[in-house]
């Protein structure tokens, strides 16, 4: 059973099997942040898993710097307190920490409205348009990292250089190459098992150390949660391993970590609607769906892509995608058709390792759910090198991708203003951030030869 009921947890935490109890938010960079509580405090005193927390958690960057131009919060309305609601259908054991479960949380405000920024918030609103519709989403979220045999601590001092990665040549698919990580491997295959997630596979990948462990597909908001402690936990047990792992989404100039995104939608009978007998098998709501991600993927790409580095990734020939096309099997396109029959359903290739899986899902739904009502019509699929093609191109820039997200309507009806402008603003302070910043790459091409 993937998850614990209320009443698992308590009796568990009556017989002294649990005594910790994580309450976790999701953030705007795609963290879970939270309390750890003790078991008995909560058993007793938290009926209602309702704890309190900094608004700042939500308008803040990655370094944890309160910033300014947010709605939300600021220093003039003091950064109060935002409500952390337990969704109790979401209890899961962690097993890399003794006695230990966690809860996911849906952030309100104190007075119990939804805030609608949070990344959670953000995806429940696309189920619910889903569910409008008689429809319920499916999908599954391929995240690669790269092993270092370096601990954080010395990878944080070294500023990040000279780190050993755990193969020192391209293991994909390789046996061997995988058996020299297998020990870490498998504690987080075994470890993600524990804590109720499906685990189908484990490969290695192309960049030195990296690899990829695979789940099967779930629900949209069950996927998502199962991203997020699966991301934390992996980090988690590496560090207890002695080594580290990143999800960035480009490490080096080799090749960077993905999340690809699978995504299909079935009806309240649980039968596939992206099946039919039309070319390659597609239904037509398929193809208008499909046509909706290649109309608007481009004012999306801010949910999909949310980092300055996020788009150092798309590189022709990286098996990053550059165009905005579509092709059975065709891993040069953004978006690659598989499966067959009551399986199909598509691939977005676009997000990297660093993307927030919610506000990822939330924006293909969107994109979809828009191509749908406007009929759209499907282009043919394309074969052959889409790196090559002469195509409307995915933005390369996180300020493009900006400025494209703040002026589209079509995201804006889907999201509403307060989110849209307030993830816009998130990319504003990164840009700034970045712009601001002085890197090793201007030092050593201009400290002595300019």
């Amino acid at each position: 059973m993937p998850t614990l009921t209320h009443h698992d947890l308590l009796a568990l935490i009556g017989r002294g099997d649990v005594d910790t109890v994580i309450l976790a938010v999701t953030d705007m960079q795609g963290r879970l942040q939270g309390k750890r509580v003790d078991a008995q405090f909560f058993a007793d005193n938290l009926k209602s898993g309702i704890v309190e927390g900094c608004s700042y958690l939500l308008a803040s960057d990655v370094d944890m710097r309160t910033v300014d131009g947010f709605a939300l919060t600021s220093w003039e309305r003091g950064y109060g307190d935002l409500a952390f609601k337990s969704d109790f259908s979401t209890i899961r054991m962690v097993p890399w920490f003794e006695k230990t479960v966690i809860i996911f949380c849906d952030v309100e405000t104190t007075e119990g409205a939804p805030v609608a920024p949070s990344p959670r918030q953000v995806l429940q609103h696309q189920v619910e348009r889903l569910t409008e519709r008689g429809w319920h989403g499916l999908t599954g979220t391929e995240l690669e990292f790269i092993v270092f045999n370096t601990t954080y601590e010395e990878a944080w001092s070294s500023g990040y250089r000279n780190m050993t990665p755990a193969n020192q040549y391209n293991v994909d698919y390789s046996l061997q190459g995988t058996s020299r990580v297998e020990p870490l491997l498998g504690r987080i295959r075994r470890s993600m098992r524990g804590a109720g997630m499906v685990v189908e596979s484990v490969k290695g990948e192309c960049n030195f150390g990296q690899h990829e462990v695979a789940f099967k597909y779930s629900t949209l908001m069950d996927k998502c949660d199962e991203h997020g402690l699966y991301k934390l936990g992996a980090k988690e047990i590496a560090a207890q391993e002695g080594q580290s792992l990143t999800f960035m989404a480009k490490y080096d100039e080799r090749e960077g970590n993905s999340c690809h995104v699978h995504l299909s939608l079935r009806d309240p009978d649980d039968q596939p609607v992206f099946a039919g007998d039309r070319e390659h098998g597609m239904s037509l709501l398929f193809e208008q769906f499909l046509a909706g991600q290649l109309a608007y993927g481009r004012e999306m790409s801010l949910l999909l892509a949310p980092n300055i580095n996020s788009y150092k990734r798309f590189v022709e020939g990286s098996f990053a995608p550059t165009a905005l096309l579509w092709g059975i099997d065709n891993r040069t396109c953004a978006f690659r058709v598989v499966g067959h029959g009551p399986a199909i359903r598509f691939e977005c290739r676009i997000p990297g390792g660093d993307v927030n899986q919610y506000l990822a899902v939330a924006a293909l739904v969107a994109a979809g759910l828009r191509g749908v009502d406007e009929g759209l019509e499907l282009s043919p699929a394309f074969v052959g090198n889409a790196y090559v093609a002469d195509a409307v191109r995915v933005p390369t820039t996180l300020r493009q991708a900006m400025e494209l997200f703040d002026n589209s309507s079509v995201a804006r009806d889907a999201f509403g203003d307060e989110v849209v402008d307030h993830y816009v603003q998130a990319a504003r302070v990164e840009v700034d951030t970045f712009n601001a910043a002085i890197t090793d790459w201007e030092r050593y091409r201009g400290f002595e030869r300019l």
